[in-house]
């Protein structure tokens, strides 16, 4: 019965100027959400916890740790756990190494909101990913200082 747990997976939700960082996920089959914006983040290892993951997530995909994350909330369905934090970005994106995904970009709250987003690196509009704009609304709506900005 474990194979049927779900898996766990550590979030982050940065922002800078009122707008969020968010991946644009490489468009290959067999991932999740191909060609979508999604968040940064990843699987938590065994016994990391995912405060300790989503640490170790970010600094592997682009080499950057807010000064300050804090949990925001969790969100489950039948194969996946998503521990969602949420902090500063206090660096400019240029200083950002992207290790994974296609494109990174700073998301506006009415981009959230439209579910979708352009990419100047391939110059095409793609779709947020379903749980990471539910996420993203919530927070929106929790935080409402964003929603003015």
């Amino acid at each position: 019965m474990t194979n049927n747990q779900p898996i766990e997976v550590a979030i982050a939700i940065l922002y800078r100027s009122g707008r969020f960082l968010m991946q644009l996920r490489d468009n290959i089959p067999g991932i999740l959400y191909p060609g979508c914006w999604g968040f940064f983040g990843g699987h938590i290892e065994p016994g990391e916890t995912p405060e300790e993951g989503i640490r170790r997530e970010l600094l592997e995909e682009i080499s950057y740790v807010p000064p300050e994350l804090v949990k925001f909330d969790y969100y489950r369905d039948s194969q996946v756990i998503r521990h969602a934090f949420h902090g500063p970005l206090t660096v400019e994106l240029d200083q950002l190494v992207l290790r994974e995904g296609w494109d990174m970009g700073l998301i506006a709250p009415e981009q959230v909101r439209a579910g979708s987003s352009y990419s100047e690196k391939v110059g095409q509009l793609f779709p947020l990913g379903h749980p990471h704009q539910k996420i993203l609304l919530d927070f929106l709506d929790k935080h409402k200082i964003f929603g003015s900005q």
